[in-house]
């Protein structure tokens, strides 16, 4: 069954440029160049919130692995961490000198990592907002920057037509994939860590291996039987499975590959000019786009139970898909397989156990999350209000400067 559109949202005033699901999926994340940050319910009839602080355009959303606090960032050089309740309270830390493209946390929800057009990857603790370190390689504008599934590596992509991956704990860069054509919009991890996907301004999609540093798969241009992207890719998601990746592009499609045969599965009409941006859901069961029209759309994949009867560990990345040929690379891509079930009862009860206590300490994390966040914003209060005591003790001076005078 072909994807199928569930639910259109409407509200924003300019461009959508980030969309993202919560862990639960019961909200939606989206930014916009009308600088509001918008929470959308998937309940029928609930309604949005609209979240007011930045001063300029929001690049860049996401919602941390529990769910409980949301990132963002602006052309205002701001981020702030949302919690994405009906208060909509936020603390807010000047992060660079330019624009911020991209956020990103971390799978533990410890960490967070920006990236701007002060042409810097910065890495930041969550909890205190406390600056890390920077990587200053790249010589201009980054767009985008991720951590791996493992938090080991960051990716990021440039404007100066790189893709550079970098190690956390060494800060240095390991390797960049320089054979770009264009600017490099968007890069993303495959979830087994062992590869990245990356979009270009040169209308292409590249699939490279991140520990051979090889091409595994090249799309673009036109084909005897279908047509890749015609214009820029603006942003790509991996589906969790790792077996199909979704593209948006400003010829206004959205494109569904399937990376196991290296070929394109569906080309998607919905948005009315560019598409920018395009995310799965966690469970991969849904995906949602954004577009210059101000329109935030949600699509049901109908292709996910596929993967359930994929019983295979290692996958063969096929050939290029431009006209030229690239041989096929073995990969592990760490996919998860459907366990069948256990006549031990004893095991069933063990692992009901491990997901409950897995359930519980994602809870309190989450609780850690929100009152760490409060404790950050109540700073933020007190350190205006003792501000403007300040302010009114220098006035009061001034005044009865004045009238010694």
């Amino acid at each position: 069954e072909d994807p199928s559109l569930q639910r259109h949202f409407k509200g924003h005033r300019d461009a959508v440029t980030s969309v993202d699901f919560s862990l639960n999926k019961k909200q939606l994340a989206s930014g916009s160049m009308d600088s509001c940050l918008m929470i959308w319910s998937m309940k029928p009839q609930t309604r949005a919130y609209r979240f007011v602080g930045h001063r300029d355009a929001v690049m860049c959303v996401q919602f941390s692995p529990s769910g409980h606090l949301v990132a963002s960032g602006s052309r205002d050089k701001t981020v702030r961490l949302w919690i994405p309740s009906l208060k909509g309270e936020s603390t807010v830390f000047k992060a660079h000198t330019g624009t911020v493209r991209s956020v990103h946390f971390s799978s533990d929800g410890q960490f967070l990592v920006t990236a701007s057009d002060d042409k810097t990857v910065k890495v930041w603790t969550v909890h205190r907002q406390k600056f890390l370190f920077s990587l200053s390689e790249h010589i201009n504008w980054v767009r985008c920057a991720r951590f791996s599934p493992d938090g080991r590596l960051i990716v990021s992509a440039s404007d100066d037509k790189t893709v550079k991956l970098w190690d956390k704990t060494s800060r240095e860069c390991i390797h960049s994939f320089c054979e770009h054509g264009g600017f490099v919009n968007h890069v993303d991890f495959h979830p087994s860590g062992t590869c990245i996907a990356v979009a270009g301004a040169d209308n292409t999609v590249k699939v490279w291996d991140v520990r051979m540093k090889r091409l595994l798969q090249h799309y673009q241009g036109k084909l005897t039987s279908w047509r890749m992207h015609c214009s820029v890719v603006n942003s790509l998601s991996f589906h969790p499975s790792g077996n199909y990746l979704v593209t948006a592009s400003n010829d206004s499609t959205l494109k569904i590959l399937d990376l196991l045969e290296g070929r394109l599965l569906y080309t998607i009409h919905g948005h009315q000019g560019p598409a920018t941006c395009v995310a799965f859901s966690r469970a991969g069961d849904f995906f949602a786009s954004g577009g210059s029209d101000e329109q935030v759309m949600v699509w049901k994949t109908n292709f996910d139970a596929a993967d359930d009867s994929d019983v295979v560990k290692t996958q063969k990345f096929g050939s290029s898909v431009d006209g030229t040929h690239h041989t096929g690379v073995e990969m592990d891509c760490g996919i998860h397989l459907k366990k069948t079930q256990t006549q031990d009862s004893g095991r069933n009860n063990e692992q009901q156990e491990e997901t409950n206590l897995a359930n519980t300490l994602e809870h309190i994390i989450g609780q850690l999350d929100v009152l760490t966040q409060t404790v950050s914003i109540l700073e933020q209060r007190l350190t205006l209000t003792e501000d403007k005591l300040k302010e009114c003790l220098e006035n009061q001076q001034k005044i009865i400067q004045n009238k010694t005078n």
